[in-house]
């Protein structure tokens, strides 16, 4: 992964594309570098309100012909018909901490899942399971960082801007093994309300 650490500003003018896809509309934005931010929506317009939610000033030129490049390999994978696209260039920002998370994630291989706390302890921070969650959710890139494959300690999932059911099927996808959450007991007759 490319990453910079760098200022939001910086990011004043992107290309984009917007595909349809059997998880509903993608948006890919890109700098020369390479994919800068990728997200979901129900519509295209949804789409685009995510990504003004995270580049509120950025200058935005739609091009599906150049973007195409970046486009076609993730269709493919999200329809069954092609291995997943790590090789496709990022150019994300974050911080060094954030970066660690999501150097890990992309390390987590495809098929497989991590928790927050599993994360924490692979970039030395057994500590900070709720930093390592934060910075997982800060992810600009969805899919291609695969923040879909970080699970909640007990197994389940938790989290994904962009819905859990979404979550379940990228999971599905790659043929992830969900860990079942531990059941909680009943409460006794005597104490249920």
């Amino acid at each position: 992964m490319t990453s910079r650490t760098r200022t939001r500003g910086v990011l004043d003018r992107m290309n984009y594309t917007i595909i349809g896809s059997p998880f509903g509309h993608i948006m890919i934005a890109a700098t020369p570098n390479g994919i800068a931010w990728l997200g979901f929506g129900d519509t295209d317009g949804q789409a685009l309100e995510e990504f003004r939610y995270d580049f509120v000033d950025t200058e935005l030129t739609r091009d599906d012909r150049a973007l195409a490049r970046y486009a076609t390999p993730i269709t493919q994978f999200l329809e069954g018909k092609a291995p997943f696209p790590s090789e496709l260039p990022l150019d994300v920002i974050g911080t060094a901490f954030q970066r660690d998370v999501w150097d890990e994630l992309c390390a987590i291989p495809t098929g497989a899942t991590l928790s927050y706390g599993e994360i924490a302890k692979r970039i030395g921070r057994p500590d900070a399971p709720r930093a390592t969650g934060a910075a997982v959710g800060a992810n600009p890139v969805s899919i291609l960082i695969p923040c879909h494959r970080a699970l909640a300690a007990d197994g389940s999932l938790h989290n994904y801007r962009y819905g859990l059911a979404r979550k379940r099927a990228l999971l599905e996808l790659e043929g992830a093994t969900l860990r079942a959450p531990k059941a909680q007991r009943p409460l006794p007759l005597a104490m249920r309300s």
